[in-house]
C-alpha cells in the first residue's frame, strides 16, 4: 500500500467518524408524540375548560358553594384577565403544551418550547396561589389541582431534556428563560394593581358587595354606551362596575331604536335605575343606591 492510498483511507475514516459525531450531537426528530406531556396537558385542558365554562355561564363549579373559600377565589378580582376568565388563559397554556407534545417533532424545538411554556405556566400558577393565600386569604381546590398539574408538567419537561442539545449551558439557559418569565410576572402583577388601566385594580369590597346585592334583588341599571352620565355612574363603582345589573338600551347607536326590554321597562332617559317598583332617572351615589335597595352601607362615601 502506498503512502498516498493510506492517507486517503485515513481521511475517509476521519470523515466518517466526524459525521458520526455530528449525527450524535445534532437533534433528531421525535417519531412519536410526547405521551406523558400530552396526557397531563389534556387533563389540564379539561380542568381549565370546565372552570372557564362555569365562569361564562355564571354558575359555580362543583363543591364550590356560595361564600366558600373556593367561591371567594373564583369570584375575586384576580379571577379575570383582560375580560376573560383566568381559567381560559390556563386552558390556552395547556392547549399550547398539548400542541407541542403532539405536533412539534424536532427534538430541540420540542423541548425548548415545552420548557418555556411550562415555566411560564408554573410561574403564573405559583403567583396566583400566593395571591389567593396572602391577598384573598382563601384556597381553591381547582386552583391547587391546576398548580399540581403544571408542576408535574414542568417536572416531566425537566426530566426529558435531550442530552445532545448543541451548545447548551444551564446557567445561560436559566438566566434567559427566567428573565422572560420574570418580566411576564411583573407585567401581570402591575396589570392587577391597575397600573395600565384603573379598572383592573382591586375592587372596593363595599362597592363589590353593593353591586352583587343590586343584582340579587333584581334591580336594573338601564343605560347607553354613548351616555356620559351612564359612564359616570359606572365610574362610581370603579373595577366593580362589571358586576352591576346593566342593560344596554341603545345597541344601534343614538339614532337607532331602543332595545325592546328598555321600552317594556318604561325607560325614557339614561341612566335609569329600576329598584323594586321605583324608577330613578339619574346617576345615583352608591350610598344612596344602598339605601334604596336595602343594603347596609358600612363605609363612608369617599
Amino acid at each position: 500500500m502506498t503512502r498516498k492510498a493510506s492517507s486517503r483511507r485515513l481521511e475517509k475514516s476521519g470523515t466518517k467518524a466526524e459525521k458520526r459525531r455530528r449525527g450524535r450531537s445534532m437533534p433528531r426528530n421525535r417519531k412519536l408524540p410526547n405521551w406523558p406531556l400530552l396526557g397531563l396537558s389534556l387533563t389540564g385542558m379539561a380542568l381549565a375548560g370546565y372552570l372557564s365554562l362555569t365562569a361564562w355561564l355564571g354558575s359555580r363549579p362543583a363543591y364550590c358553594a356560595e361564600g366558600s373559600s373556593c367561591d371567594l377565589v373564583q369570584t375575586s378580582h384576580w379571577s379575570t384577565l383582560l375580560g376573560l376568565p383566568i381559567a381560559f388563559w390556563g386552558f390556552l397554556t395547556y392547549a399550547s403544551l398539548a400542541y407541542i407534545a403532539y405536533r412539534v417533532k424536532r427534538t430541540e424545538a420540542h423541548w425548548s418550547f415545552a420548557w418555556i411554556v411550562s415555566l411560564l405556566g408554573l410561574g403564573i400558577s405559583l403567583y396566583l396561589t400566593a395571591i389567593s393565600l396572602l391577598a384573598i386569604g382563601a384556597t381553591c381546590l381547582y386552583c391547587m389541582a391546576s398548580l399540581a398539574l403544571m408542576a408535574a408538567i414542568f417536572g416531566v419537561v425537566l426530566a426529558q431534556k435531550p442530552p445532545e442539545l448543541p451548545e447548551f449551558r444551564w446557567p445561560s439557559w436559566l438566566a434567559q428563560t427566567g428573565a422572560v418569565a420574570g418580566v411576564a410576572l411583573v407585567v401581570l402583577h402591575l396589570h392587577f394593581l391597575g397600573v395600565f388601566h384603573p379598572a383592573a385594580s382591586p375592587e372596593d369590597p363595599n362597592l363589590k358587595a353593593l353591586a352583587i346585592h343590586l343584582t340579587r334583588v333584581e334591580a336594573k341599571f338601564y343605560g347607553a354606551y354613548w351616555c356620559d352620565h351612564c359612564q359616570k355612574q359606572k365610574a362610581m363603582f370603579g373595577p366593580a362596575a362589571g358586576r352591576l345589573p346593566y342593560v344596554e338600551c341603545s345597541p344601534e347607536g343614538p339614532s337607532g331604536p331602543p332595545a325592546r326590554g328598555c321600552v317594556r321597562a318604561g325607560v325614557r332617559g339614561y341612566p335609569t335605575w329600576v329598584i323594586g317598583d321605583e324608577h330613578y332617572t339619574r346617576a345615583i351615589l352608591p350610598r344612596t343606591l344602598a339605601r334604596y335597595s336595602g343594603f347596609e352601607w358600612n363605609e363612608p362615601e369617599p
